[in-house]
C-alpha cells in the first residue's frame, strides 16, 4: 500500500492499494495459447477440405461454409495474441497491465461475426431466388468431416467460456458446427424431397443465432472498453459496504470497473474524523480488505478527507448509513 498525501490542512490523505500478484481468488483461463494455436491449423486444413468439398460437389453452402471457416482463421489469431499479451506484466505505458487484450479481441471478433451472418443471411436470401442444384453425398461426408473439426474445437475452448475473449471463439465456433449440422440435414432433405428451398431456410436460422449471440459479446465487451461497472455489483451495495469499516463516516464519488480478466478496480472518497496518519493506513487497508474479500475488488484507490468538509465531486451516497 502506498500513502501518496497528507495534507492536515486541506484535511484529506490519498491512500492507493494495488496487489499485482494476489488477484483474491481470481482464476486465469484454464487455456493455454497453443490451444488456439492447433485450432487455427485444423481451422485450415477444414477450409482446404471444404473447397475441395464445395467444387467438386458443386455445393455454394459448402463453398460459403469455406469463406465461414476461413473467417475464423483471423478470429483465432487475434484471440491467440490477446492471450499471450494478457500474460504480459504492466510496465510504465500499460500501467494496468494488458488484461483488456482479450476484451478488445472480443469486441473485434464480435464485429467480424456481426458482419459475417449479415452476408451470409444475404447469401442465403439469393440462393431462395436462384436455386442450386448440388451432389448430396459430397455435402454430406465434408459436412461431418468439418462437424468433427469444429464440434472439437467448441469442446476444448468450453472450460474457458467464462472469458470474454474466448466466449467470442466459442460461440464462433459452435455457430460453424451449427452450419455444418444445417448443411447435413439440408442435403438429406434435398435428397430425399428435391426441395431446394431447404438449405438457405437453415442458413437464415443459423445466421440468425450468431447474429444474436454476438451482438450480445459486443454489448458486453464495449461495455467493460467503456469503463462501465462489473455487472455483478452495484454500486450502492459497495458504498455501503465500506461504509461499515470502523471510521468511514461518509463514502461519495464511487468509481468501479473492470479491468479485464476478470480484475476489478475501485475508486472512492471517504470522510472520516481527525486521526493520526498510522490510523489512517489501519483504515485504508481495512477498506481494501472489505472490498477485496466481499467484491472481489483488487485494485483500490481512496482518498480520505475530513468530516465536515463540503461534497463537491461526481458520485454521492444518497444518505451516510446510521451506524
Amino acid at each position: 500500500m502506498d500513502n501518496h498525501s497528507h495534507d492536515p490542512e486541506h484535511g484529506h490523505h490519498d491512500g492507493h492499494v494495488h496487489h499485482p500478484h494476489d488477484h483474491h481468488g481470481h482464476d486465469h483461463p484454464p487455456l493455454r495459447p497453443s490451444v488456439l494455436g492447433w485450432a487455427m491449423v485444423a481451422t485450415l486444413g477444414l477450409v482446404v477440405a471444404e473447397i475441395f468439398g464445395g467444387v467438386l460437389g458443386r455445393s455454394v453452402a459448402l463453398l460459403n461454409d469455406a469463406v465461414h471457416n476461413l473467417s475464423d482463421v483471423p478470429a483465432l489469431g487475434i484471440s491467440w495474441l490477446a492471450m499471450r499479451w494478457a500474460e504480459r506484466p504492466a510496465d510504465s505505458e500499460k500501467t494496468y497491465g494488458y488484461h483488456r487484450a482479450g476484451i478488445l479481441a472480443a469486441f473485434t471478433n464480435a464485429i467480424l461475426l456481426v458482419l459475417l451472418s449479415l452476408w451470409l443471411g444475404y447469401e442465403a436470401f439469393e440462393r431462395f431466388r436462384s436455386p442450386v442444384h448440388v451432389v448430396e453425398s459430397w455435402m454430406i461426408w465434408t459436412s461431418l468431416a468439418a462437424l468433427a473439426v469444429n464440434g472439437g474445437i467448441t469442446l476444448a475452448l468450453v472450460r474457458g467460456r467464462g472469458d470474454l475473449n474466448l466466449r467470442s471463439i466459442l460461440v464462433h465456433n459452435f455457430g460453424d458446427a451449427l452450419s455444418n449440422i444445417a448443411i447435413i440435414i439440408g442435403a438429406i432433405a434435398i435428397r430425399m424431397t428435391g426441395t431446394l428451398w431447404i438449405d438457405p431456410l437453415l442458413g437464415i436460422a443459423i445466421g440468425l443465432l450468431v447474429l444474436w449471440s454476438s451482438i450480445g459479446i459486443l454489448r458486453e465487451s464495449s461495455h467493460i472498453l467503456l469503463e462501465g461497472r462489473p455487472r455483478e455489483m452495484r454500486v450502492e451495495e459497495v458504498a455501503r459496504a465500506i461504509l461499515t469499516v470502523e471510521g468511514v463516516q461518509e463514502v461519495h464519488d464511487v468509481h468501479i470497473w473492470s479491468l479485464g480478466g476478470g480484475h476489478n478496480a475501485l475508486s472512492l472518497h471517504a470522510r472520516i474524523p481527525d486521526m493520526h496518519l498510522d490510523q489512517c493506513e489501519r483504515l485504508l487497508r481495512a477498506i481494501q480488505e472489505k472490498a477485496a474479500k466481499e467484491f472481489k475488488i483488487d485494485h483500490t484507490t481512496v482518498q480520505l478527507e475530513r468530516a465536515g468538509l463540503p461534497a463537491v465531486s461526481g458520485y454521492v451516497m444518497p444518505e451516510p448509513v446510521k451506524k
